[in-house]
């Protein structure tokens, strides 16, 4: 019985520190490889019918990790709640997300609104109570401030930011992509 348990005890740490003491040929050593890697999250494509899409942070504070899961290492943490970032790629229950300035990470679906919103990127921006050049300064943005998507024609966008209600440039806003018509 002893001599059982030893032997097993052997073969399991034989087994698990070195995996590849079994024969291989090269053939099979390739396929393992190309197996091992197509189950990565890391590498796979995202999924046929995704498609890109923004979307906004439901939390104050949003972990920002490497890979998708918890076993994998926080980034960074998102301290806004509705900052808008990008949609890139999914797997399972995670979404690889951009953020306005390029960085990007994985974040679980629960903490993605479908709620868009825009954050003023650049110099500071007018915002107009109607869309056009001429039309009355509502207030001024400054690069950073996030905003509430309302809707937006070819050029222009209406927003809720605080208490003022407004139209903005499109080219001064990041969460909306070249002529999307958001309803």
């Amino acid at each position: 019985m002893i001599r059982k348990v030893f032997l097993a005890a052997v073969l399991f740490a034989v087994a698990t520190t070195a995996p590849m003491a079994v024969a291989m040929s090269p053939g099979e050593w390739g396929k393992s490889v190309q197996l091992a890697q197509a189950r990565d999250p890391l590498r796979q494509k995202p999924k046929r019918g995704t498609t890109r899409r923004f979307a906004s942070l439901r939390s104050d504070e949003v972990n920002v990790r490497v890979g998708p899961g918890v076993r994998y290492p926080v980034k960074w943490v998102f301290r806004q709640k509705a900052m808008p970032v990008e949609v890139i790629q999914e797997y399972d229950t995670w979404r690889k997300i951009r953020d306005w300035e390029g960085a990007e990470g994985w974040v679980h679906r629960a903490m993605l609104a479908r709620k868009r919103s825009i954050i003023v990127i650049g110099k500071t921006k007018t915002l107009r109570r109607r869309a056009a050049e001429d039309s009355p300064a509502v207030a001024r943005l400054t690069r950073g401030v996030v905003a509430e998507l309302d809707r937006c024609s070819k050029t222009w966008c209406l927003i809720d930011v605080g208490n003022y209600e407004g139209w903005i440039k499109r080219d001064g806003i990041w969460g909306v992509r070249p002529g999307e018509r958001v309803p």
